[in-house]
């Protein structure tokens, strides 16, 4: 069966804001009834988290507000690699020519020649916080987080706020998720364990 999980990551906060851009946000989410304040043992991989509010299902479509969701919601807080869980991603594509790079074979088999400098990029964004992969088909070095994942299966980021085991999210809330972290891009990465 596993657990899901959606992780609305915040593309543009700076290290130094991601704190307090998670607080507001959290705050909002409380106002709204969607969390509750409170934080308990309700996610996976962290101590606490805060579980479902009472009006939950202003986050989820209406179809799916009779699937109560059963776990919380965890703030991550700094640099972070926010990923789909399972699997790997089909396909990186660069976003200064458009090109797409597969990294799996039909038969979903690591292409390691492809997925090599994007996991060098990623060692080195985990430590350093900056990292840049050369597009092989433009030849433009362009940085890691630049880069559109086939699924959003990765968002590397200072700020993500993961739901565990809720229903999908309305666009309409993604869109108020987003004015409430001022404007800024938003990833929404999916994920199963």
């Amino acid at each position: 069966m596993g657990d899901y999980f959606q992780t609305i990551v915040d593309l543009d906060a700076g290290p130094d804001e991601a704190a307090e851009l998670a607080d507001r946000v959290v705050a909002w989410l409380v106002d709204e009834g969607v969390v509750l304040a409170e934080r308990t043992d309700c996610v996976l991989g962290q101590p606490l988290g805060h579980p479902p509010g009472p009006n939950w299902h202003r986050a989820v479509a209406e179809d799916d507000a009779d699937r109560e969701p059963w776990d919380g919601l965890a703030v991550e807080v700094g640099r972070t690699v926010f990923d789909g869980g399972q699997g790997d991603p089909e396909a990186v594509t660069c976003p200064r020519c458009a090109a797409t790079t597969r990294l799996v074979t039909e038969t979903w088999d690591t292409i390691d020649d492809a997925w090599a400098p994007f996991r060098e990029a990623m060692e080195d964004w985990d430590e350093t916080g900056e990292a840049q992969v050369v597009c092989p088909a433009c030849a433009e070095s362009v940085p890691l987080p630049e880069w559109r994942w086939a699924d959003d299966y990765f968002a590397f980021a200072h700020l993500g706020f993961e739901f565990w085991n809720w229903p999908e999210f309305t666009p309409e809330f993604l869109t108020r998720f987003s004015r409430a972290l001022d404007g800024h891009r938003i990833s929404h990465v999916w994920g199963k364990l």
